[in-house]
């Protein structure tokens, strides 16, 4: 593929985590986080989004969510889990995704806040439609994911080149 078509980014918050007597790292999804789990897979389905490769973190939730997410697209990427997505700031993230080989043109990152939120924040140099608008009011809760384009190599991938395409939210 081309360097200059566009690539896409999805940044994929894991679904509402239940607060068992464990690691911060081994907590598991609440009933309420597998549901909406379920629905964020089919709305990502939804965008026709043909991904390539999902990067997602080594927690249990991060895990949980995508193979309930996965379960609802129509083909299922190459996934890899990467210990470096859990509590990640956004420049570790950053630094992550310029890792990717540029044969992949649309990439999932299942993973956690405040990174996600942030690394959204700053990608996004631009926003089509309300996209930025509904994030900055609604925030980043739990199963939120946003979608990011932007030209050129992941290698090139830095603050400000995105456009925040779209932004989603269960308690939209």
């Amino acid at each position: 593929m081309s360097v200059a078509e566009p690539r896409r980014i999805v940044l994929f918050r894991h679904a509402k985590a239940d607060w068992p007597p464990v690691a911060d790292h081994e907590r598991p999804l609440a009933e309420r986080g597998r549901m909406d789990a379920a629905v964020a897979g089919r709305k990502l389905a939804d965008t026709g989004i043909a991904f390539d490769l999902a990067l997602c973190s080594t927690a249990v939730r991060t895990r949980e969510t995508w193979k309930l997410a996965v379960h609802e697209f129509p083909e299922r990427p190459k996934t890899v889990y990467e210990e470096r997505v859990y509590d990640a700031s956004p420049g570790e993230l950053i630094a992550l995704l310029n890792e990717t080989p540029d044969d992949a043109q649309n990439v999932l990152l299942v993973g956690h806040n405040p990174g996600l939120q942030g690394l959204a924040d700053i990608l996004a140099g631009t926003a089509e439609g309300d996209a930025r608008e509904r994030m900055s009011r609604l925030g980043y809760p739990a199963a939120a994911f946003a979608v990011l384009s932007f030209t050129g190599s992941w290698k090139s991938l830095e603050p400000g080149v995105g456009t925040l395409v779209d932004y989603w939210a269960p308690t939209e």
